[in-house]
């Protein structure tokens, strides 16, 4: 399904840069209420990873064991088997990236890698969403432009906007304050757009503030890392 390989870092930002970002993510993670209602795992650091055994490589695990919570498809069909520190050669893939590999987690011990191909793959998760929920933050990383990378909602497709970023990854914040107190389905899925598209998420947190307007600063701020962070994916 995949082959266990790794990503190289890049250098640091100015530190300029890294101050504005700086204290811009901690801004936003003050103003965000870490919340996740009847929600499991959202930062991933739930994993337990167990190996899925013969006929599978040795680094799949099951993915009850890897994501708990979470369930997995590629395309339109579930898997029970994820891969553990791995990326594809060209099998859509869903990997559990942890410290133990050459590229390090967005946070903590464990980050989630999508990998769609022909096909798209997906996690998702159903449960009460909290009751005064405004926005969802998560951060990400990705190879492709945000349009091949999806959040939705009971099926439909939220849209979410950079408000942040870290020296390799941007803090994504969407508004969902139309489905407060409410249990949905929570999808979070790279698109097929022909080649390997990969999605690095983490750090899905639900929050009772609206999605802050970054200032121009900020703006420029997360435009130079984005392109920081996507050659930290793509050197590899």
């Amino acid at each position: 399904m995949a082959h266990a390989n790794g990503l190289h870092g890049v250098d640091d930002p100015l530190k300029t840069t890294k101050i504005i970002a700086g204290s811009l993510v901690l801004l936003l993670a003050a103003l965000s209420a870490h919340a996740q209602g009847d929600f499991q795992n959202l930062n991933f650091e739930g994993a337990n990873p167990v190996a899925a055994g013969s006929p599978y490589p040795s680094y799949d695990v099951t993915a009850a064991s890897a994501l708990p919570g979470w369930s997995v498809d590629y395309g339109i069909s579930p898997t029970v088997v994820v891969g553990y520190n791995a990326e594809s050669t060209g099998a859509p893939t869903v990997s559990l990236i942890s410290v133990a590999n050459v590229f390090p987690p967005i946070d903590g011990n464990y980050s989630v890698l999508l990998t769609a191909t022909l096909l798209p793959v997906s996690i998702s998760q159903t449960a009460l969403i909290p009751s005064a929920t405004q926005s969802l933050f998560f951060k990400a990383v990705g190879d492709a432009p945000a349009l091949s990378f999806a959040l939705s909602i009971a099926g439909q497709n939220i849209p979410f906007s950079a408000v942040g970023a870290g020296l390799h990854y941007t803090l994504y914040g969407a508004n969902i304050s139309a489905w407060g107190n409410r249990t949905e389905q929570l999808t979070f899925s790279a698109a097929a757009v022909g080649t390997l598209n990969n999605w690095l998420i983490d750090d899905i947190s639900f929050s009772t503030t609206t999605v802050p307007e970054p200032s121009v600063v900020a703006l420029t701020t997360i435009g130079g890392l984005l392109f920081s962070a996507r050659k930290w994916f793509v050197r590899r």
